[in-house]
């Protein structure tokens, strides 16, 4: 139903917002940008259940969290519009389809991925997922590296984990440090933005308008920030202590909720940063999965709805299926993908619910601060380092000793141009390039 621009349209039951977030969940795809942009024009431009100006000062608050931003928007939105029942719910459907479709790919890989017409269609994937990748760098680098020390920041990180296989984590504590001590002596190489301007559009009244006051479940107060706090971290003591009574410290489901707990501080930048971290964790160190079949899990994360971080559950499934100590491996894939799921999004909630109601207080955009400038710019390399480490296993498959992939470096090649030059959309590109590996299979 329409309204006029004068008129507020009526305040939404939880049940009416309970079916947008779960249509929203089965429709957000195209990445974080992607996914704002379906918020922003349904909720600001269509149904009006908030104002722009709102809706970015929530928005610049979660752009400076590690995590999804996407999803914490849609969390703080639901929170804000119906305490937080709302955003658990918000949040929660926000990653749900994408759990669920994630597990049913990962399972028809696990089961059938060895059979010709699959890996042929996998074959034509990952030479799209290498240009995907390089894509991703040339976006962040784009907006952020806007002098010679942000660029050297970008080129140090690159060396440091190409290289010298630095860890992701010491790389994000060094990058912060320098971007600390650059705000002191230099701090005009250092000055960021959130990227989001300040609103410059009305669409109507909202529900959430400019000057709604703010409701009583969001008025800031210590005792509830502590509040939130305790309860979000005895939910995590209570998870990992249940985890470690059955299974033990050491055993793949305990190591998993420790490990992504990790990863899902560390998502400064978006899921593309810490690609590399949970590379080195889940392929390196525990042998979850090969580097293969990353490759792959990446592959299948890009074409489905919800966060891009959701290749996770793939890294979960298939690392419990190989190794969980269950003897069915499809209840202990499921079991897996479901804990990497919690672990990993847990965090997001906890920063909304107890952060959100000090960022309704102050009613003023939120800057990014120096050492998150330099930490995005080292992601920039982090990404650019993810993306060569693709391409050799891609082009040349059996090591580089051995002749290089013609066909696979030509498919990425044509892959780059569709999205540098005509941006192309990522799930047409990705069908394209899985008919392609088909046909290839077929003809070959």
């Amino acid at each position: 139903m329409k309204y006029l621009i004068t008129e507020t349209p009526p305040k939404p039951t939880l049940k009416e917002a309970f079916w947008y977030w779960l249509k929203l969940g089965f429709i957000s795809f195209g990445g974080p940008a992607g996914q704002i942009a379906i918020m922003h024009h349904d909720l600001v431009e269509n149904k009006r259940w908030i104002s722009e100006k709102r809706f970015l000062h929530a928005l610049n608050y979660c752009m400076v969290l590690p995590g999804p931003e996407a999803q914490q928007l849609a969390t703080y939105i639901g929170w804000l519009m119906h305490k937080t029942r709302g955003g658990i719910i918000a949040g929660g459907l926000f990653v749900l389809p994408s759990l669920l479709i994630l597990m049913l790919l990962s399972y028809i890989y696990m089961r059938f991925g060895n059979l010709p017409s699959v890996a042929g269609v996998l074959y034509g994937i990952k030479p799209a997922v290498v240009a995907i990748v390089l894509f991703a760098a040339y976006r962040i680098g784009s907006r952020v590296l806007k002098n010679i020390a942000l660029w050297g920041i970008a080129a140090a990180s690159f060396v440091a984990i190409t290289a010298f296989k630095i860890p992701f984590p010491l790389i994000v504590l060094t990058a912060a440090a320098l971007g600390y001590l650059g705000n002191r002596f230099v701090p005009n190489l250092f000055a960021g933005g959130s990227g989001h301007k300040a609103a410059d559009k009305h669409f109507g009244k909202a529900v959430i308008d400019d000057d709604s006051p703010t409701p009583a479940h969001a008025m800031f107060s210590m005792r509830g920030l502590f509040k939130f706090l305790a309860i979000g971290v005895a939910i995590w003591l209570s998870a990992m202590l249940l985890l470690v009574l059955r299974y033990g410290w050491d055993a793949t489901f305990t190591q998993m909720g420790w490990f992504f707990t990790k990863a899902a501080l560390l998502t400064f930048g978006g899921a593309y940063a810490v690609l590399p971290y949970v590379y080195q964790g889940a392929v390196t160190h525990y042998n979850w999965l090969t580097s293969t079949q990353m490759m792959d899990g990446l592959a299948l994360g890009e074409t489905t709805p919800g966060p891009l971080i959701m290749v996770v559950a793939f890294v979960g499934f298939v690392g419990g299926w190989s190794q969980a100590p269950i003897a069915d491996p499809l209840v202990a894939a499921i079991m897996a993908a479901c804990i990497v799921t919690f672990f990993t999004f847990l965090p997001s909630f906890i920063f909304i619910f107890v952060g959100a109601p000090f960022i309704e207080s102050t009613q003023n955009n939120l800057k990014l601060t120096a050492p998150l400038t330099a930490i995005t710019a080292a992601v920039v390399g982090v990404i650019a380092s993810l993306a060569v480490f693709f391409a050799m296993h891609i082009f040349w498959p059996s090591g580089l000793q051995a002749s290089i992939d013609w066909v696979a470096l030509g498919a990425t090649l044509v892959a780059g141009f569709a999205l540098f030059k005509f941006k192309l959309n990522m799930i047409k590109l990705i069908g394209a390039f899985a008919l392609f590996g088909l046909l290839h299979h077929i003809l070959m």
